[in-house]
């Protein structure tokens, strides 16, 4: 085994909230308050000069500001750049249907925005572990008054580690769960790879209905995003089902901090499923299709483009990747589009639209292959990395594959139970 070093993400609870709990909410309050000015100040120039400005040209108008002042500098700098990272991401859609990012204000109340720390905001004390974080000028009452909040945290991990045992700590955040506050100590850790990766390649297809499908050559997987497709459902009308004159109700926060969280746990989930199956097959590289720019190929319609709105396969792409480079797995991005992957036949390599009979359904015109359309695409992915080998796919790996699913009840995923007559 070898040793590396990887980004992580620990989190931990706060042990005196109690005792911090109001400091931190007004750390938060004041976050996005700031966010508010930014985006009123990104509305009044994108007026007067037909221009959005970007973080650093925020950064430089609200400097002086006051309310600049209410965080650490880092904070505030990092506050101005998630509103200027959302503004590239709601430009780059080109969607007429989708909003700029909004005001964090509901009535006459302010949410409470995560804040970060850099590194010259906070301190740690591993041995008794707490952290120190930075207050902003003007959240100091008197020139007596701590010019920090000791906060005293507990890792939320299964094991002993603790941030004694990490290489270091890049960024610290203060983050709301809906209940209390939460830190989330962003870390470079020494994780142990294996030597020699795998000989394998696998192509990893990611989808909408189907959320992964994965072919290792003489064999496939398939993942249905089932799961997810009923939390959206179901929380969408809580959220919707609840919006007042104000705008969200209470209830309607809740429903989309929810949705949220089991999203993000079903996409990590599925991750590491992904990469441990192909890991157990000696894959030492996965060629990942990228649909980057499939928001901007064509009008899905309302509805369709409100699904591709809501596909977070940036956040399932880098999953895998990093779990991947845990085991020691390469990982690629594909340009899906630019190949074609999924019109063209792995087998013969004809391309056709008219060979996706229906969803779910490949049959090559040409060659007369029957596969999951899904399926078909993950080998081509494969096979952009390794070519394929001289096989006979008749054998219905491509069009029967092992699937595996999601199970609310332990939050894992699991084989599909096989039905004996």
């Amino acid at each position: 085994m070898a040793d590396q070093v990887v980004t992580r993400t620990l989190k931990a609870s706060v042990s005196n909230h109690s005792q911090i709990g109001d400091e931190l909410d007004s750390h938060g309050f004041a976050a996005s308050k700031l966010w508010n000015v930014g985006r009123w100040t990104i509305s009044r120039v994108w007026d007067a000069i037909d221009h959005i400005p970007d973080a650093e040209e925020l950064c430089s108008y609200l400097k002086t500001h006051d309310r600049y002042a209410d965080l650490h500098s880092q904070s505030s700098q990092r506050v101005l750049q998630e509103l200027g990272e959302a503004f590239v991401s709601w430009y780059e859609q080109d969607d007429s249907d989708a909003n700029p990012p909004s005001y964090r204000k509901h009535g006459d109340t302010h949410p409470r925005s995560t804040v970060t720390w850099k590194n010259n905001g906070f301190k740690i004390d591993t041995k008794y572990g707490r952290v120190r974080l930075s207050k902003g000028r003007n959240m100091k009452p008197s020139p007596y008054a701590a010019d920090y909040i000791l906060c005293e945290y507990r890792l939320q991990t299964d094991d002993s580690q603790t941030l004694a045992d990490v290489e270091t700590v890049q960024t610290v955040r203060a983050v709301w769960t809906g209940d209390e506050w939460e830190l989330h100590f962003v870390c470079k850790v020494r994780v142990d790879a294996p030597d020699t990766p795998g000989e394998k390649t696998a192509g990893v297809d990611l989808g909408i209905c189907n959320t992964a499908a994965v072919s290792i050559g003489d064999e496939t997987l398939l993942y249905p995003g089932n799961a997810l497709k009923e939390d959206a459902h179901y929380f969408q009308q809580e959220e919707y089902g609840t919006e007042g004159e104000d705008g969200p109700s209470t209830h309607a926060e809740w429903a989309r901090r929810k949705k949220s969280r089991r999203q993000d746990h079903f996409l990590h989930a599925l991750a590491a499923n992904v990469v441990q199956q192909c890991a157990e097959r000696d894959v030492g590289r996965i060629a990942v299709g990228h649909p980057k720019h499939i928001r901007e190929d064509e009008d899905w319609g309302r509805h369709g483009n409100k699904r591709l709105h809501d596909w977070a396969f940036e956040m399932l792409l880098s999953h895998i990747e990093y779990k991947a480079e845990d085991r020691g797995i390469d990982v690629e991005r594909v340009d899906e589009a630019r190949l074609k992957t999924s019109k063209t036949c792995c087998e013969c390599g004809t391309g056709a639209d008219s060979n996706r009979v229906e969803r779910g359904l490949y049959i090559c015109d040409e060659c007369g292959l029957v596969t999951n359309s899904d399926l078909n695409a993950a080998e081509n992915m494969r096979a952009t990395v390794t070519p394929n080998p001289a096989m006979d796919r008749s054998n219905g790996c491509l069009a029967q594959p092992s699937v595996r699913l999601f199970d609310k009840s332990t939050g894992r995923v699991r084989p599909q139970e096989q039905v004996v007559p």
